[in-house]
């Protein structure tokens, strides 16, 4: 099977970001060391083993909660989200934050010095610590979320440099792989064929070639036209039934489709050639490289709680292996999955899912 780029998105958060979240915290913790050991009163000693213990049991779990503010800025991110939304998102865990840390505080308190001091700190420290809380998420949520907006930015910009080279590429590779000189050689075959034995069949035949290449044509003209190569849906998927029509001309029996599509998701625009590519990667890998029969699963939903429309291209042939995605040298899927993070960055992706034996499935989802 062809590859496709995989996605990965990290848990931790990079070197340079743990380096700038660790050197955030000392002036945190001497600021905190100082009003707790001093009360106002600098002409008090501190004791510094004393002092970092108590920090360490003050500010330790705040540390560690504070961790996985990094995975679930990511998670906001490629989910997409407006601006109103994050905020509302950020604001109800800041309120999760700052009470998760005020239990394990309370906890530990409760098993180091019993349930009477675990009690009195519990009284004294609630509200302020609760506000506390909220500012040191805040302070690490937008330090999280300036640098991933700032690495945005720069694979952006270093996509923008890419994109004329890019453009090029991809509309070759959508010609090439949409109507490929094999695909041509092998419909004006069928076609010859069947002159011969149905021409009313042949004419028909004929008239679905001539929309693929009005379609091929009409689509170089709308990017020339507008800079961009949107259509819609329902014109994409005629697209994909005629070439499934002449395919068919020659796979016979061996090629049957199960359309699955919802008839609100129609009238919502998607990259020109962008389900095809997923439709001939099936044809290609399990169906042409065997003679018995296959079903080729072509869905499209409209998710209209998250608005999103969903887009899969499925089959139940010999499937792959991840070595072998890893190693393709074919370019349709590896076309599709530029051209959407181009488009949309983290709000699509192509997901592959295959193993030995177990068929392929293609998928991406688009903001409806």
């Amino acid at each position: 099977m062809e590859s496709s780029p995989t996605t990965k998105h990290p848990q931790m958060p990079p070197q340079t970001v743990m380096k700038a979240y660790l050197i955030g915290w000392i002036p945190l913790g001497l600021v905190y060391a100082v009003a707790n050991e001093t009360d106002g009163d600098f002409s008090r000693g501190i004791e510094v083993i004393e002092t970092l213990g108590r920090l360490g049991r003050s500010l330790g779990p705040a540390f560690l909660l504070l961790m996985a503010v990094w995975p679930y800025t990511g998670w906001l991110e490629r989910r997409g989200f407006g601006t109103t939304r994050v905020l509302l998102n950020h604001i109800g865990m800041a309120l999760v934050f700052a009470v998760a840390w005020h239990l394990l505080l309370y906890a530990m308190f409760w098993v180091l010095f019993g349930e009477a001091t675990a009690e009195r700190a519990r009284r004294n420290w609630f509200i302020w610590q609760t506000m506390f809380g909220m500012m040191m998420y805040w302070a690490v949520a937008g330090g999280f979320t300036a640098f991933r907006a700032v690495q945005r930015a720069r694979t952006e910009a270093a996509a923008s440099a890419q994109a004329t080279a890019l453009l090029a590429r991809t509309e070759l590779a959508a010609l090439r792989n949409k109507l490929n000189p094999h695909f041509l050689f092998n419909t004006l075959h069928s076609l010859t064929a069947l002159t011969r034995k149905d021409p009313k069949r042949a004419g028909d035949a004929l008239l679905m070639f001539s929309d693929m290449l009005r379609y091929v044509l009409d689509t170089e003209k709308g990017r020339e036209g507008s800079g961009h190569d949107r259509v819609s849906l329902q014109q994409e998927l005629d697209f994909t039934r005629d070439y499934l029509g002449l395919e068919a001309l020659r796979l016979g029996s061996r090629l049957s489709v199960k359309w699955d599509v919802d008839d609100a998701a129609l009238a919502h625009s998607v990259p020109a050639l962008s389900i095809q590519p997923l439709v001939e990667n099936s044809i290609k890998h399990a169906f042409n490289p065997r003679s018995a029969p296959g079903l080729l699963t072509i869905r499209v939903q409209l998710d209209r709680a998250a608005q999103r429309l969903q887009v899969s291209v499925a089959d139940d042939g010999p499937g792959s292996s991840p070595d072998v995605l890893d190693t393709g040298t074919g370019l349709g899927l590896k076309t599709v999955s530029r051209r959407l993070a181009l488009e949309f960055g983290a709000a699509s992706r192509l997901h592959i899912d295959t193993r030995p034996g177990a068929g392929f499935s293609a998928a991406f989802s688009l903001p409806a």
